[in-house]
């Protein structure tokens, strides 16, 4: 005769109604504190995302440029007049003079937007062939819409590094003086006919034809001229050409110079690239294609 135990339902085993809605009830609270948590997980991951692919434009952008892909240089453009914001890599010098049908354009998440624009007076940053060097240097920040202090920002330096971490600032304890001056200037200049002209004392003048006086695909001139019973010794040359804008490097020492001096190209009627006192204490210009003039 085979006998069998009783089942002893005392022992434990299993779990009661109530223990069960303990663990639900647990459960439920761990998911509600983690929606928020993960919310936020993937607010950040859409604007790192959003910044990371921006990010990655501008790398091609340069890297084409450099390679001098189909001999061209190449910028990128940010749109925010459409929704959701986009970017587009161009091909040219300028957006605006770019050929459109080479056109890539990229669009944000939905869920951000740009914030921050700072690339001069424009939305648009482009490289210079060969270097790489960025024009003009800024920043360009994404944030999230829902919360604008979740942002990130890719900063982009005039040698065309791009980083995610601000610059610093490096004090400039150079003492500048007149001998070297830096002009940028707008205007797309036709090297092969235009000229510059430097008018010394305001009577002896010497004429520069740029096609002759081209290197490396920049002007260049250094010379001595005579003027009134003095020689003078000036250098001109530019530093980037047509590559956005063009900016002039003009070297008059004080030492080398003692006559007044008036730069001009022979394409700009409105006014003068440079113009130097005879002690070469004072420097001005007067063409509206001049942004700036700078001591070096």
């Amino acid at each position: 005769m085979i006998c069998k135990k009783p089942i002893n339902r005392e022992s434990g085993a299993g779990f009661t109604l109530i223990e069960i809605l303990v663990v639900i009830f647990i459960l439920a609270v761990l998911v509600l504190v983690s929606i928020p948590a993960l919310d936020l997980f993937l607010k950040n991951s859409h604007v790192a995302n959003g910044m990371q692919e921006f990010y990655t434009a501008l790398t091609l952008a340069q890297s084409k440029t450099i390679a001098s892909q189909d001999e061209s240089q190449y910028g990128v453009y940010v749109d925010t007049g459409v929704s959701p914001h986009r970017y587009v890599i161009f091909k040219g010098a300028t957006y605006a003079t770019r050929l459109e049908a080479a056109d890539q354009s990229f669009w944000l998440p939905k869920t951000v937007e740009f914030s921050e624009i700072l690339l001069g007076s424009g939305n648009e940053v482009v490289f210079s062939k060969l270097t790489g060097y960025a024009n003009p240097a800024g920043s360009v920040s994404v944030r999230l819409k829902a919360d604008a202090s979740k942002t990130k920002t890719v900063y982009i330096s005039s040698a065309g590094i791009l980083d995610f971490t601000a610059p610093a600032v490096v004090a400039d304890t150079r003492v500048k003086d007149s001998r070297h001056v830096h002009v940028d200037y707008s205007r797309v200049i036709d090297t092969a006919t235009e000229s510059i002209t430097m008018l010394f004392d305001g009577t002896v003048s010497q004429v520069i034809p740029i096609a002759v006086n081209m290197a490396g695909g920049q002007i260049y001139w250094t010379g001595t001229v005579a003027a009134g019973g003095s020689d003078q010794t000036v250098t001109v040359r530019t530093h980037r050409l047509n590559d956005a804008d063009t900016q002039f490097s003009i070297h008059r020492d004080a030492s080398m110079n003692n006559k007044s001096l008036r730069v001009t190209i022979s394409g700009d009627s409105s006014g003068n690239l440079a113009l130097y006192s005879a002690d070469g204490l004072t420097t001005s210009f007067s063409s509206v294609y001049v942004s700036d003039l700078e001591w070096q």
